[in-house]
């Protein structure tokens, strides 16, 4: 499918969040659903299910609604992940550590199949079968795994310098834990984690 870059970014976010709902009731072996009932799940209204889904074609029953199984299915082909997805983790410090050992990617079909670090320590070791490889591979690595996605939890001063190499090796979407925007070129997709920045929002609620 052709990658439609005027959709806007919100859509993609909420048709993961739908795989997601769809998942559940397919484990509860739900047949189908309307888009009342799954906009009520997310927490949006019927007409905004439509409008998410309507970017991309035509689906369901007028009056029926969607069958769940189908819908799912149709929804991982659009985000591309009705297969395995290689990923790739730079920096395997408290946080590097801890993604690789978060089993929950694997379920998803996000696997991290190799992890980089120059920490000499770390090279060789085993961390969840995952061999920490020496950065000074990196895009040597990158290109021989066929790597789609780079999850990158490195020191701030270190950040560009490591994204410039792995944009050399013709990666194109990047995770980013490190607090600090990426100059990268448009067609790459950045998406920015900054755990401080959603603890410190949430604080504002706090009694």
């Amino acid at each position: 499918m052709e990658r439609n870059l005027k959709i806007p970014k919100a859509v993609i976010k909420r048709l993961s969040l739908y795989s997601r709902i769809l998942q559940n009731l397919e484990i509860k072996n739900v047949q189908k659903v309307s888009s009342k009932e799954l906009g009520e799940l997310l927490g949006v209204n019927s007409a905004q299910v439509r409008k998410d889904l309507a970017y991309f074609g035509q689906f369901g029953v007028p009056g029926f609604g969607y069958y769940v199984s189908e819908l799912r299915s149709e929804i991982k082909k659009i985000l591309r992940t009705d297969r395995p997805i290689k990923i790739g983790l730079i920096g395997v410090g408290n946080l590097g550590t801890a993604l690789l050992s978060y089993t929950g990617f694997k379920k998803q079909g996000f696997n991290i199949i190799a992890a980089f670090d120059n920490d000499k320590r770390k090279i060789g070791r085993r961390q969840n079968n995952v061999i920490i490889e020496d950065i000074e591979n990196l895009e040597k690595i990158i290109r021989e795994k066929e790597i789609e996605i780079i999850i990158l939890t490195v020191p701030v001063e270190k950040a560009q310098e490591i994204t410039d190499k792995v944009l050399s090796a013709g990666i194109t979407t990047i995770l980013n834990f490190v607090p600090t925007r990426l100059i990268v070129p448009d067609y790459v997709k950045v998406h920015y984690v900054d755990l401080s920045i959603e603890i410190e929002s949430l604080s504002f609620y706090v009694k």
